[in-house]
């Protein structure tokens, strides 16, 4: 294939010192979008790319099989308020889920649909809270994949918007009070009351009165507090009881109080600590039985569950009542209490594999397991509010679309409550869990899917992410079924960082631990070649976000291990990451350029400073959103600079960059789009023919 040439990109010679160490940056002219430069730089990149992807075979057969595959649909677990519930559902040709409810009468009807909202698609839906008597509804939206949220309410029996928009409620709890009068929230400062460049900061925590003006909302918590905090607020069905809790950007850690409201007034709550300045992730629920239930990892990485007096919640009050396992880790729980012998439910993952268990309510004793459907992945278990007998919670694996089950602890029986509405034709697939050994010798699991009777190397993906303690599970995915229905495999490494074995294999793999993840990475690639899987030359890598500095590190430190690469949303600029969208509050997880130890850490696997002139990289295709707001696409913008430069041989280094879209929900018609044009690429560069 003849190679197009690439947009010219000037290199400016801008060199700074930091602790002592030169650092180059010379695309930073990049990281100004409204720079003529950069976008004139950014069209040549559009055009370099349709005219690469327009030749490349097996598009529009992957469209139609993703398409197909989507066509299942998805579905929630139902959220009740007396009689009434409401649910999510997003039926075969929908762009996005719809939000129902259904009264007590049985009668269903949509509550809100994105599509009536907005017909391009651009609205989503972020988050939704009917108060505790199910009549008024609050509920987020925002435009573009901008995630800046705006709060309304609504009147559920009429479907009436009745207050709204309230702005800069992005991320915002709401925890109603009994009889929807008010509500806790959490909203950012006004642009004019902080500093410049610090607008995506400064949350405060508030109550507000339906009906009345914003202005008159009173400030509750979080003044004068870390600017990158994050607060979450809850109040307990009775409405006796308030938590806040306030963690630093994504910090493994939280402080925790909470208010008696009956002795303190809703406005001015006489907060109590519960834990503060303590290195634990900690969360409360007031139960039906006087009882205060503590969620915590606290001296117990792979968590436990206790119990104590909710007026006296201090740690050495607290009693285990399901203690830590030495090898699970505890994810969810639900109590359901009308029964002669009222039971906790307690979620866990087992290497990424959930699994439920049935526990006295009294003392812990484990009395039973509930059926799941398979060896898959649970999505929260949920009760009534008011206590019952039944539970629900989604279920999911690498066959099977979204459902949702619902548990009788009276009968023991688990049955199926919703099916994903459309019937579609999913491929036969195996799945192996293998372990493999890391740099260090670390044991880390990886899902390996394929056709079955796959036999010989063949065209694989490598999937990571590695970051934040979160799980990669099993689950439905229409992308994966179409590469392995292909002829492909793929491969979804557990890497450190994640939480597949607790916070401590998560904090193994973050600060100065993060070249671990790197290594894992780099230990899953060489152990699916030494097994057969594939060869160097026909492996892909594939990771977003997190996922996405990742694979840049990876082909930055290992170019000759990969064939192709997928790099979406990616941070890769890891000096000056602190600097642009949500960058500040995830230094609890990387580290700060502007401490000299943790500037090290960073400069020494930083994608961005370590592309080399000369070298042959993987093909490379970025694919970023303008409208992301959490991680700037300047950061593959400078990538693809720095590696078309560099580039030795004649693997294109291609950026794919959508106007409209960021970081999070999107409709499914740029869903598709976007997965065709990932897998056409990683096909062709990995040989994947069928």
């Amino acid at each position: 294939m003849t190679r197009q040439p690439y947009p010219p990109a000037s290199r400016v010679e801008l060199v700074e010192e930091l602790h002592g160490v030169p650092v180059s940056d010379p695309y930073r002219w990049l990281e100004d979008s409204d720079d003529p430069a950069t976008k004139d730089w950014l069209v040549g990149q559009e055009r370099l790319l349709e005219t690469e992807l327009d030749i490349l075979p097996g598009r529009e057969g992957f469209k139609a099989r993703i398409t197909e595959l989507l066509r299942s649909g998805s579905v929630s677990a139902p959220t009740w308020r007396g009689e009434r519930q409401f649910f999510m559902r997003r039926t075969p040709g929908q762009e996005h889920a719809v939000l129902y409810t259904v009264d007590p009468g049985g009668t269903e009807r949509a509550l809100l649909d994105p599509m009536a909202l907005d017909s391009t698609g651009l609205t989503t839906l972020d988050s939704w809270q009917p108060d505790k008597e199910g009549r008024l509804l609050a509920y987020q939206v925002s435009v573009g994949g901008d995630e800046e949220s705006s709060l309304y309410l609504m009147d559920v029996a009429f479907g009436d918007r009745i207050e709204g928009p309230i702005d800069r409620c992005r991320y915002s709890p709401v925890a109603w009070l009994p009889g929807g009068e008010a509500f806790y929230y959490v909203r950012r400062l006004p642009a004019t009351e902080v500093p410049e460049g610090e607008e995506q900061f400064h949350r405060r925590v508030y109550l507000h009165r339906v009906g009345t003006s914003t202005e008159e909302d009173v400030l509750i918590f979080g003044d004068g507090l870390e600017k990158t905090n994050y607060y979450g607020v809850a109040v307990s069905r009775d409405g006796r009881w308030l938590q806040i809790s306030a963690s630093r950007g994504t910090a493994p850690r939280n402080d925790l109080w909470v208010a008696d409201l009956e002795a303190s007034s809703p406005s001015s709550p006489d907060l109590v600590v519960v834990q503060q300045d303590v290195d634990a992730q900690t969360a409360l629920h007031f139960g039906r039985d006087g009882r205060l239930y503590v969620f915590t990892d606290r001296d117990a990485p792979r968590a436990r569950v206790c119990v104590t007096d909710p007026s006296d919640p201090r740690f050495e009050n607290w009693r285990d009542l399901i203690p830590q396992d030495p090898e699970a880790v505890l994810t969810d729980f639900a109590i359901l209490d009308d029964l002669d012998r009222p039971v906790m439910l307690a979620g866990w993952t087992r290497h990424a594999i959930s699994e439920i268990s049935v526990h006295d309510l009294a003392t812990g004793e484990r009395v039973g397991d509930v059926p799941t459907p398979g060896l898959g992945t649970i999505g929260g278990i949920s009760e009534r509010p008011e206590g019952g007998h039944e539970a629900w919670f989604g279920y999911t694996d690498n066959t099977t679309p979204p459902s949702i089950q619902r548990y009788d602890a009276r009968t023991g029986e688990t049955t199926l409550w919703a099916a994903s509405p459309g019937a579609v034709e999913v491929p036969a697939v195996d799945t192996e869990q293998v372990t493999y050994r890391s740099a260090d010798g670390s044991e880390v699991h990886m899902l390996v899917i394929s056709r079955p009777g796959a036999e010989g190397p063949r065209p694989t993906i490598l999937y990571g992410y590695g970051g934040f303690g979160l799980s990669m599970t099993p689950g439905y995915s229409a992308s994966i079924l179409s590469w392995v229905e292909a002829g492909g495999t793929y491969a979804i490494a557990q890497l450190r960082g994640g939480g597949e074995q607790g916070e401590e294999w998560h904090r193994a793999g973050m600060l100065s631990h993060k070249q671990n993840v790197f290594d894992d990475l780099h230990a899953a690639a060489e152990h699916l070649i030494a097994t057969g899987v594939t060869t160097s030359s026909q492996l892909a890598i594939s990771g977003g976000s997190n996922g996405g500095l990742l694979v840049g590190a990876a082909l930055t430190q290992r170019p000759e291990l990969y064939a192709a690469v997928v790099c979406s949303a990616p941070l890769l600029d890891m000096i000056r990451y602190e600097l642009f969208g949500l960058g500040a509050t995830w230094n609890v997880e990387y580290g700060s350029a502007e401490k000299p130890d943790e500037f090290a850490w960073l400069h020494s696997y930083s994608p961005y400073h370590h592309v080399r002139e000369g070298e042959c990289y993987p093909a490379t295709l970025f694919t970023v959103f303008q409208s992301d707001t959490r991680v700037h696409p300047l950061h593959a913008w400078k990538m693809c600079a720095a590696l078309q430069h560099a580039q030795a041989c004649d693997r294109p280094i291609l950026l794919r960059n959508e106007i409209e879209a960021g970081h999070g929900a999107r409709s499914v018609s740029k869903t598709i789009e976007l997965a065709a044009d990932q897998l056409t690429f990683l096909a062709y560069h990995t040989g994947l023919t069928s």
